[in-house]
């Protein structure tokens, strides 16, 4: 996020604050003074506070699913891997065995 954008705004009014800003400093003329250090701490601090406000905390059927969908993903993968590695082993045997 740019610095220009307000800090007690949300995270789409920080994105379209920015978006106007830019539109109206064309010249490329800095209108707000630089943040000092724990200013832009505290901007962070605010913008993190703001996008965790975002999160979904999903219900346990869409938890049980996802854990699911993860679980045989892997499953997969491992397998496969396991096949290249069982195949492989075998190619260097017959080359160099």
């Amino acid at each position: 996020m740019s610095e220009t954008a307000s800090a007690d705004s949300g995270a789409n009014g920080a994105v379209e604050g920015g978006k106007n800003n830019a539109a109206a400093n064309k010249g490329g003329k800095k209108t707000e003074k630089k943040r000092g250090f724990f200013g832009r701490i505290a901007l962070f601090v605010r913008q993190v506070i703001a996008e965790l406000k975002l999160v979904v905390v999903p219900t346990r059927p869409q938890l049980i699913n996802y854990s699911i969908v993860v679980i045989v993903f892997v499953a997969v993968v491992m397998l496969f891997i396991v096949a290249l590695d069982f195949g492989l082993g075998k190619a260097a045997g017959a080359v160099f065995g």
